[in-house]
């Protein structure tokens, strides 16, 4: 029987819990790089890139020759069972990456929501504290403790009522929607005035550029004001790089261009070039204070996601992709601000590195309303985007850094096409 996506679908609504989401109603057959056939055997762009998970695109030569070799050798022992080279030397290579100029220790697990969960119980377990303080808009994933951080209730805790205690909210600086530097700083103090005093905080958890919150950066002034108020209570201070991590950014972790580094950093998505591999790095005082046992997980690490992530590193050194992430999203970013010279719905252009969005608005107010026939209109072209904000209004750029010249050219034509036939309509 030949397969189709619609037919697929069907089969998908029947076995497939509605809570698993699915943006695109098409089916992947195969992929390679930035191109992605689907069942049928139509090819699309891929800009979405598994959302920021294949920075070196998909199936890349060397990713996958060294995945091929360790399957030959052995697929799993759990590494808190009997040990393997590759966990080491993928902590080896993070403890250098990741920036700070302190002894660092890293723990390996598999989704980058266990990253997160487990820098929490790093920072509870160092500071002998509880509370933690995340941001508007923020997001850290999907798991119990993860929604608690995440500043967005629909869809990902819509129904499921309360999420855990001790976690408290403050402002994410956002000049375009009115929050300044200093309204998000004095969130904070409203906190420890009205809510729990600094002895009572662990962590503040932030991405240095929010992902599914919009793109939002935060300015390095921003981050040093943070920095200071966590050196003067004790409180250890996360960067969630899940999604900027792996040089999406242009730099291999978005904190090296804050000018000052975490204690605690998390990391997924890209590291490991498609095969399902987190963790968290930080200051090997802060993460030895979890006893034995206290940190892990059966397929924490895998002997397969370890190879994948060296051959990644290796990719980034070999084929200088730091320097491409900053050219694609320079490519990126002067296409699409030609195109916001055309539409005046696109409020504004931004992202570091190669990690850029678009924002959509009509007459200052945001414009959700596009979002959905963006991205359909582009995949009836061959084009395959995200969308993303609190609102739903942004329009979000992932290709892989390994993409052509032409081919990014290609779907940007596709992008301006797709704006002409949405905001001429």
């Amino acid at each position: 029987m030949t397969k189709t996506n619609d037919g697929l679908m069907a089969r998908r609504q029947a076995a497939v819990a509605q809570g698993v989401g699915q943006i695109h109603p098409i089916f992947t057959e195969r992929a390679e790089n930035a191109t992605v056939w689907d069942v049928e055997g139509r090819e699309y762009i891929d800009f979405a890139g598994g959302i920021a998970v294949l920075n070196t695109g998909h199936l890349h030569p060397k990713v996958k020759a060294a995945v091929a070799a360790q399957l030959d050798a052995f697929s799993h022992t759990c590494f808190m069972v009997l040990g393997y080279e590759s966990y080491i030397a993928v902590c080896e290579k993070l403890n250098h990456l990741v920036p700070g100029d302190f002894d660092k220790k890293t723990a390996l697990f598999t989704s980058g929501s266990e990253a997160v969960e487990n820098a929490v119980k790093v920072a509870r377990a160092y500071t002998k504290r509880a509370g933690v303080i995340a941001f508007t808009s923020g997001y850290h994933g999907r798991t119990i403790a993860a929604l608690a951080l995440t500043g967005k209730v629909a869809p990902y805790s819509k129904g499921m009522g309360l999420m855990s205690a001790n976690v408290f909210r403050a402002e994410f600086p956002c000049e375009m929607h009115g929050v300044s530097e200093d309204d998000a700083m004095a969130s904070i103090e409203r906190i420890f005035k009205n809510d729990a005093e600094p002895a009572d905080i662990a962590a503040i958890i932030l991405e240095p550029v929010q992902g599914e919150g919009g793109f939002y950066a935060v300015t390095p002034s921003f981050m040093k004001r943070l920095r200071e108020l966590c050196d003067n209570h004790g409180i250890v201070l996360i960067a969630d790089e899940v999604q900027t991590g792996a040089g999406r950014t242009g730099t291999f972790f978005a904190m090296e261009q804050m000018g000052v580094a975490a204690d605690i950093t998390t990391f997924a998505k890209s590291i490991a070039g498609g095969f399902p591999l987190s963790g968290i790095t930080g200051k090997a005082d802060v993460m030895d204070a979890v006893t034995a046992g206290g940190l892990g997980g059966t397929y924490g690490g895998s002997p397969i996601a370890c190879a994948a992530a060296l051959a990644v590193i290796e990719v980034f050194e070999e084929e200088q992709l730091l320097t491409r992430a900053n050219d694609v999203g320079n490519r990126l970013k002067t296409a699409l601000t030609d195109m916001q010279a055309k539409y005046p719905q696109i409020a504004d252009v931004r992202g570091l590195g190669a990690m850029i969005a678009i924002e959509l608005m009509d007459d200052g107010v945001p414009a959700p309303q596009y979002s959905a026939k963006i991205l359909a209109e582009a995949r009836s072209r061959g084009l395959i985007l995200l969308s993303c904000g609190t609102y739903g209004n942004v329009i979000r750029v992932l290709v892989p850094l390994t993409a052509p010249d032409a081919q990014i050219d290609a779907g940007l034509a596709i992008m301006d096409g797709t704006f002409q036939a949405v905001f001429k309509s």
